[in-house]
């Protein structure tokens, strides 16, 4: 089969007018432009090729491109009727990003992979150096950080993620729509200055700008999703929508825990925009989600202990849990073109999220000996009660964001120089009250409060104390943050002998100000410099070398100012890290296919740091930089085409980060995923190759955890199982862009599919968190596992018109 990439783009003239039946010739093949002045053409991959664009009215345009298999370029020349065209150029997408340390993911393959909750986080999980052991979370891990410790950018506009999410099963669906997606390019550290303040990664997403009317629809038994695109007949007006539904029941229901689960997560965004002249543009992103989580426990059995000792937890569950997220985002963009060298952009936007969070569980449980007599009709049953007890949770947690942000940005180019800046003004409004109490009994005994100086001994001695609830969390904040950021960053391309050499320079300034009821109001800044280089010598072997560093601050946002009581301190100083990353991309042939190696070593020390316990997906800060951490590593990562045609790759990372609290020692930090595998597949039939697999598997070592969250984290340093998890998808493509059906039920489809989908194919049981139950006889507590989902099948049908 053939290696393709696809050059597209439109043409117009020197009036900005779409011009129609221009010819475009590529060697042996050929095509025309539209009405629309929109044209696609499939160039061989890997090889440089000149294509020619003819008209019986203007001057003919010659360029040459370079394209890797399955790469999308966009290029929009301008036909002239008097002036000599452009000279031939070789145009390769992919030089820029490498020189910057920047990984870039192709859509199509995002849409392919399948995973429990599908999407581009799903695909960042299987990249070394990206950790995450929730396949319901799209939250993930990067070279030690946590999860508030990456930036997301779509278009250019930061975009946020929920505040009160504590469950994986909560989240529903991430912000990033892939049916909307053009490019996806991601960044693991060392990143320039352009980009925010944030200790760990980059994720920047493009939408597309559609030249043409297209419609997608992607069917499951987990939800469905459905777009369209298209333009105006002179090009001047695009747009593209798309709406999500998403269903976590098959997942959620196939758990150990009994349920009446009823969730809808659901989302409708869109991105239109319109050229006033060919110097103006004004596009606008918007995004409406309506998340409701119904869930309603019923019984739970879970066997855990060892061969000779083995026990169970029976819970029998009442009451229910009704939460509901909203969020409502926009986002405005004037794109003015100065001159030849300068554009000028303006972004205003606003981030607005409504979250509710009620819950009142009773959970009565039994823990005992389980029945392992083979053949007997009570297997697997409790036989033996060695403790029974019981906790109730309740939680009425409002919270009301409001985020509004302008912004100014500039570029500047001009030969070899690269000049960026901008200037950003964000502020920050939240309101939130936060209500939780426990109470746990052990045959019919309160116990009191592990900070409480008073030790229940009952039932030997009773016990004439106050009742108190074993955690009780009560505040009400209302507390705005401004911020105000600016950068510059400069960039060049230089020789140096016979070798290429590039160099970015920047850095950044952020200022903020926390001010709010009951708090002493506090102003702090911060400046980050930063710095690139890469180098690629003029050798027979394709080698490029880079290196980037920095110090880099995350100044504190809402959740790292609260802290586990729910109180808002605002002296709370920015996170410091001093980065320095060493990379090299190796390209190389095996079979007379492209293959890339890269591999990138890393070394961040960080001080003022802000210390946090993670339960889940949820995060709680002790709101003070009373820690100074270390994080270490090695990245590497094999990717080409082991079945032609195909991109597949193997991920190792090795990491080791720590934290030294209070000056009490190192210990591991709770992101500390010492080891990590992951492999992404993809393979068809030779003699049906529209019969394809796609093969996503992760293995990450155990991480520090599942301790209570009010445990001392140098008490506990115990680690979580390894997780290991595998997912398989089957797929039979019916219609693809090599049919041509003239009539017939699938004349109307440019591509469809129908699939099988294994989620966790090796049926293994991973765990996230432990239940903490008490045998008030023996004093002992026992950790029993919340195990996530095992295997389970999914349908899914694909189409394109």
């Amino acid at each position: 089969m053939g290696q393709t990439g696809t050059l597209q783009g439109v043409i117009l003239d020197n009036t900005n007018t779409p011009i129609s039946d221009v010819n475009i010739i590529a060697g042996n093949t050929g095509t025309i432009t539209n009405e629309n002045g929109f044209y696609s053409i499939s160039l061989p991959a890997n090889k440089s090729v000149t294509v020619v664009f003819t008209h019986i009215i203007y001057k003919s345009v010659t360029a040459t491109f370079n394209l890797k298999n399955g790469e999308v370029i966009e290029f929009h020349p301008i036909m002239n009727e008097t002036v000599a065209q452009i000279a031939t150029v070789v145009i390769s997408g992919k030089t820029r990003k490498d020189v910057e340390g920047i990984l870039t993911l192709q859509p199509e393959t995002i849409r392919n992979i399948p995973g429990a909750n599908s999407g581009i986080e799903n695909l960042l999980k299987t990249l070394p150096g990206v950790s995450g052991n929730n396949e319901l979370s799209t939250q993930y891990a990067v070279r030690g950080g946590n999860f508030d410790e990456n930036l997301v950018y779509v278009n250019g506009i930061e975009v946020y993620r929920p505040f009160l999410i504590r469950s994986g099963q909560q989240e529903g669906l991430s912000f990033v729509n892939t049916d909307l997606v053009q490019n996806v390019d991601f960044s693991a550290g060392g990143f320039q200055a352009k980009y925010g303040d944030k200790l760990s990664s980059v994720l920047d997403i493009t939408y597309k700008k559609p030249y043409q009317f297209g419609a997608r629809a992607d069917l499951s038994l987990l939800g469905a999703s459905v777009s369209a695109e298209g333009a105006s007949k002179d090009s001047k007006f695009t747009g593209i929508i798309g709406m999500r539904y998403r269903d976590n029941s098959l997942l959620v229901n196939a758990k150990e825990t009994e349920t009446n689960y009823d969730p809808t997560f659901a989302d409708v965004q869109t991105y239109l925009t319109y050229a006033f002249s060919d110097k103006f543009q004004l596009s606008f992103l918007g995004n409406a989600s309506i998340n409701n989580y119904n869930y309603e426990p019923k019984t739970r059995q879970t066997n855990f202990g060892t061969l000779q000792n083995p026990l169970a937890l029976l819970v029998f569950y009442s009451g229910q849990e009704r939460d509901s997220y909203q969020t409502y985002f926009g986002a405005v963009k004037g794109s003015y073109k100065a001159s030849a060298h300068t554009t000028l952009n303006v972004i205003a936007s606003a981030y607005h999220t409504i979250e509710e969070e009620h819950f009142d569980i009773l959970a009565q449980y039994r823990l005992g000996e389980v029945n392992t007599n083979i053949g007997d009709e009570d297997l697997g049953e409790v036989e033996f009660s060695e403790g029974i007890g019981g906790q109730l949770n309740h939680g009425r947690n409002n919270l009301d964001a409001l985020i509004t942000t302008v912004e100014h940005q500039g570029n500047y180019k001009k030969d070899d120089h690269d000049v960026n800046w901008s200037v950003k003004y964000t502020n920050e409004d939240i309101r939130d009250r936060l209500v939780e109490w426990e109470v746990i009994d052990s045959a019919g005994f309160s116990i009191n409060p592990p900070s409480s100086d008073a030790f229940n001994n009952q039932p030997y001695t009773p016990y004439e104390g106050p009742l108190e609830p074993f955690q009780n969390v009560r505040s009400k904040n209302n507390t705005q943050l401004n911020r105000l950021q600016a950068y510059v960053q400069w960039s060049k391309r230089m020789d140096i002998g016979t070798n290429e050499a590039w160099l970015n320079v920047g850095a950044r300034v952020h200022n903020w100000s926390v001010t709010g009821s009951n708090i002493a109001s506090n102003n702090q800044t911060v400046v980050s410099p930063r710095a690139q280089f890469a180098i690629k010598p003029n050798w027979k072997k394709d080698m490029l070398f880079r290196i980037g560093t920095g110090l880099y601050y995350q100044p504190p946002f809402y959740r790292e100012l609260r802290d586990s009581s729910g109180t808002v301190r605002p002296g709370v100083k920015a996170q410091k890290s001093y980065h320095i990353v060493l990379g090299n991309d190796y390209s190389f042939n095996i079979w007379n296919r492209p293959f890339k190696l890269t591999t990138e070593a890393y070394y961040k020390k960080l001080s003022d740091v802000n210390p946090y316990t993670l339960e889940n997906v949820r995060i709680r800060y002790r709101a003070n930089n009373n820690a100074e951490a270390y994080a270490y590593g090695l990245d590497v990562r094999l990717n080409g085409e082991f079945v032609p045609g195909t991109e597949s790759w193997f991920s190792f990372g090795y990491l080791k980060t720590e934290e030294n609290i209070n000056n009490r020692g190192y210990i591991a930090r709770p992101t500390d995923q010492r080891l990590k595998f992951a492999a992404l597949f993809q393979d068809y039939v030779p003699n049906l190759p529209k019969m394809k697999m796609y093969l996503n598997l992760v293995y990450n070592t155990g991480l520090p955890g599942g301790s209570p969250s009010y445990a001392d984290p140098y008490v506990y340093q115990n680690r979580l199982p390894d997780y290991k998890r595998a997912d398989v998808g089957f797929q039979y493509v019916i219609v693809d862009q090599t049919d041509n059906y003239q009539q017939g039920w699938r004349k109307p489809f440019k591509y469809l599919s129908l699939g099988v989908e294994i989620f966790n194919v090796f049926d293994v049981q991973n765990s996230i968190t432990n239940t903490w139950v008490r045998d008030v006889y023996s004093k002992r507590q026992y950790a029993i596992p919340n195990y996530l989902t095992p295997r389970v099948f999914n349908v899914r049908i694909r189409m394109q018109f």
